[in-house]
């Protein structure tokens, strides 16, 4: 199949998609791309045909038959087959397009996936994609979740149906497959205009990260990659010395965090990392990299903890007459607390 209908959706301003006939009355005049099983080709004119089979084999509208058999029995409330404009700036995000040369992002228009929708329109929030991933996880554990899919199913999809002939590109049923640290991940990202989301899945390590931003020109595959990176190994490090954990001393959550690097970088996060604090600087490709460790000497005093465990440069956290954190201090030069 072609990769798109033949129609300018993904084009601005005004992002006009085609109704379901229009798709189906246009397929007659589109030419085929590839022979078959000569290259992986992402199609979404492909998937919308999916979802054009599905109403008419089951005499429902697309949107009745996802409500009625996949989101209401996973209990995913939040999510819907088009973008619900009655909560659009308010639960909906406004989205925007990618970085302009003047550092501005403009506001894309409300729009409605119409007849792609099956390939493009659904919208969501993390909440409801953690409880379909979650869900995937407990199948594939044989811990209930059948009703809606079999087991078996699932893991063809989470299996590479096709590869590549230069081995680049593996892809399962629905599903992108790909290894990262001898470790196997499957997932799908998602680009409309204006958002970008993605979700990564480890079921080895029952771990599924996502990311959802509300701008275009974002490397959200990126960020759950990282997000993966960081939380797998602090879950690793935790289950193998559980006697280890540390309480979190409440006494550090009032140096938590951001703080302006203007005009060098974005902001630094502080967090509580382990029995101290860290900071990591935002914007970033690699955040553990850049993680700067920081144990607490006494009062408002840290010094940075360097790679061969000895102690740096101070920190101090300078506060009001409140006590509340104002400044972060560093070799005599400070950022502002943000919030």
């Amino acid at each position: 199949m072609p990769r798109e209908s033949d129609f300018p959706y993904w084009s601005g301003p005004d992002f006009e998609f085609p109704t379901p006939e229009q798709i189906v009355a246009r397929i007659g005049e589109q030419e085929t791309l590839y022979p078959g099983d000569t290259y992986f080709q992402y199609s979404n004119l492909g998937l919308t045909l999916a979802g054009v089979v599905v109403a008419e084999v089951s005499e429902q509208s697309y949107d009745d038959y996802v409500r009625a058999n996949i989101l209401d029995p996973l209990g995913l409330k939040d999510t819907r087959s088009e973008l619900p404009e009655d909560r659009w700036g308010d639960q909906l995000a406004i989205g925007y397009g990618a970085l302009n040369r003047d550092g501005t992002r403009p506001r894309v228009p409300f729009f409605q996936a119409r007849g792609i929708a099956p390939a493009a329109g659904f919208s969501s929030t993390v909440e409801d994609l953690s409880r379909f991933a979650s869900w995937q996880l407990r199948l594939l554990d044989g811990k209930g979740g059948e009703d809606i899919l079999s087991a078996n199913t699932l893991r063809e999809m989470h299996r590479v149906q096709f590869m590549d002939p230069e081995w680049e590109t593996s892809r399962g049923l629905g599903f992108a497959v790909s290894r990262s640290n001898d470790k196997t991940f499957v997932g799908h990202g998602g680009s409309c205009p204006g958002y970008q989301t993605h979700l990564r899945i480890q079921p080895r390590s029952k771990i599924a990260t996502i990311v959802m931003a509300n701008a275009s020109g974002v490397n959200v595959g990126l960020y759950t990659q990282r997000a993966f990176e960081i939380v797998a190994s602090a879950i690793k490090e935790a289950l193998e010395s559980p006697d280890d954990a540390k309480q979190i001393e409440p006494s550090l959550l009032k140096y938590t965090g951001t703080y302006s690097s203007e005009p060098w970088g974005g902001e630094v996060a502080v967090l509580v990392w382990k029995d101290g604090l860290a900071a990591v600087g935002f914007p970033t490709n690699d955040s553990l990299e850049n993680l700067v460790k920081l144990r607490h000497i006494e009062e408002n005093r840290f010094r940075r903890i360097r790679d061969d465990e000895e102690l740096g440069e101070e920190i101090v956290f300078e506060v009001d007459e409140n006590g509340a954190v104002t400044r972060m201090r560093r070799h005599s030069n400070y950022s502002r607390k943000v919030n």
